[in-house]
């Protein structure tokens, strides 16, 4: 049995999850989601599963959960759903109320086709992102019904269903008086305990990626967010060790690229440095994961426009789903060694903030022309990437909510990908394809790099000599110019980092995306020698 497997069914023992994000203390930061018992005075509800009947079937297609649910009613479930309404579609809800004495609000979700697997045209599982889909808007609307105790129907994928669950549950209200009702979760009737505390672990990660992003910049600072951080691997300590390098350390490494950003703002920057070692070989090279963690973005001098300006204090999402990836990989004990690297700082404008034009060096020595001071996501990455070099990882991922141009391109449908290496954007793509937080390759062409390279003063610039156009794409080019290592990817998450309607499972705001794809691709890099 595998270290992650036998953790899990220590875990499942605790089947029982906190799915209402308690107020954060951001000086002494609790767990976002939490194993709790149930207790016997709460309001219980239950979700149950059905699918699309296939032409050939002549009753009710439901999932095995909801069978012996509708036996043990005398088929009252099955009935009901048969005179209530028209089949119901994928993801959406009916609610019956008193068929069962022991839950009194039973909701019924649409599953859409049994089976219907992975599906190349999408590229992810279909039947996965149904369940998901279709179990948290059940568990929200027995929430909306102040239910504060669900238990969910596996649907065939009980970790499917737990990251319903625990995804469509979270809601940022950490700053209201008002809140919504706490509901706790758990599976019903079901043999896969270990299916459902992976999906908790994983969605836990997310919700914890959503929760520093959506959070304001004044209580999120880079400080406040490398000591969040720290707190929340507190209980892994064995198996990681937490640096959270000053300003007087990153002179000394001679990132001036990174300090160029910094300078500008009275918040001190922070580079906050994570190694988990959770491979029993010591000398197994590791991953590399480094995210932008800029936790309020300005533009700088070159001032942003003031409408949505609050948006930016998410654009230190790179830095959140990264770190937040690596505290899942800690709870989960994967067998693999991980550092994580998120140089964190704010971007500000004031009499000490670099100027459009001043010249900068990065710590491998090149010069930088900075045209435009909100480009400066790529400068702080720079020198993480740099300095990430000396710990020659297996493969290195950069996750940057990096330009405007990769959400005008993609929008939210999927992360950009930019990498030199087909072997590593298999690895992503796959582990996309199961969590469905989609990802897509997009061009590393020398065509971009010599927009770069063709500077007046200095070996490089940070924008493309031909302004907006392919922005996305010289930005990568610009980051290439950092990396030596033959297995590298840039991950451009501009256009998922918030979310409206478009994932359903997800409420509006910040996304925590594409934390569970980072979660998989780590896992499954364990199977890799």
């Amino acid at each position: 049995m595998s270290p992650v497997t036998m953790f899990l069914v220590r875990r499942a023992r605790h089947t029982t999850v906190l799915l209402r994000t308690q107020r954060l203390n951001y000086s002494n930061s609790r767990r976002t989601l939490c194993v709790s018992h149930t207790h016997l005075n709460q309001r219980k509800g239950l979700v149950l599963g059905v699918f699309e009947k296939e032409e050939e079937e002549a009753s009710l297609h439901l999932t095995q959960a909801a069978k012996g649910f509708d036996q043990t009613v005398s088929g009252k479930l099955s009935e009901l759903l048969k005179i209530s309404g028209p089949a119901l579609k994928k993801g959406k809800t009916r609610i019956f109320y008193g068929i069962h004495e022991d839950f009194p609000c039973v909701a019924v979700v649409g599953l859409g086709k049994n089976n219907a697997g992975v599906c190349g045209a999408e590229n992810w599982d279909t039947s996965k992102e149904n369940i998901r889909q279709a179990v948290s808007a059940g568990c929200r609307l027995l929430q909306d019904l102040e239910v504060n105790h669900v238990e969910v129907d596996g649907c065939g994928d009980s970790q499917s269903a737990a990251e319903g669950a625990v995804l469509g549950l979270f809601h940022y209200d950490q700053l209201k008086a008002k809140k919504k009702t706490k509901v706790t979760a758990q599976l019903h009737k079901s043999a896969d305990l270990v299916g459902w505390e992976k999906g908790v672990a994983y969605a836990e990660g997310q919700n914890l990626a959503r929760l520093l992003m959506e959070g304001p910049a004044n209580h999120i600072t880079p400080t406040v967010f490398a000591n969040t951080i720290e707190e929340k691997l507190a209980p892994h300590a064995e198996r990681v060790t937490v640096n959270k390098r000053s300003e007087a350390w990153i002179e000394e490494q001679k990132m001036g690229a990174f300090l160029s950003v910094s300078k500008g703002s009275e918040e001190p920057p922070v580079f906050l440095e994570l190694h988990y070692n959770g491979s029993s070989d010591s000398t197994q090279a590791p991953l590399l994961l480094v995210g932008k963690g800029i936790t309020f973005d300005t533009g700088g001098i070159s001032l942003k426009p003031s409408a949505s300006m609050d948006a930016m204090r998410a654009d230190m999402g790179g830095a959140a789903t990264v770190c937040a990836s690596i505290v899942t990989a800690a709870a989960l004990k994967l067998p693999i060694n991980i550092i994580g690297l998120a140089p964190l700082c704010e971007n500000m404008p004031s009499g000490k903030a670099t100027k459009p034009g001043d010249v900068v060096t990065a710590k491998n020595g090149k010069t930088i022309q900075v045209d435009n001071t909100d480009a400066e996501g790529r400068l702080i990455l720079a020198d993480a990437l740099c300095y990430g070099h000396t710990f020659s990882p297996r493969a290195i991922v950069n996750v940057a909510t990096l330009t405007g141009a990769m959400d005008v391109a993609l929008g939210s449908a999927a992360t950009g990908v930019f990498t030199n290496s087909d072997w590593l954007w298999e690895q992503l793509h796959k582990a996309s394809v199961v969590t469905g937080d989609r990802v897509w390759r997009m061009p590393l062409f020398q065509h971009y790099t010599k927009q770069v390279t063709e500077s007046q003063l200095a070996d490089l610039n940070n924008v493309g000599k031909y302004s907006r156009s392919g922005g996305a794409c010289t930005a990568a080019a610009f980051l290439r110019e950092f990396v030596t290592a033959p297995h590298w990817a840039h991950l451009d998450i501009a256009g998922v980092m918030s979310n409206q309607d478009e994932v359903p499972y997800l409420r509006k705001g910040m996304s925590g995306r594409p934390t569970r794809t980072l979660v998989e691709f780590a896992a499954g890099l364990t199977q890799h020698s």
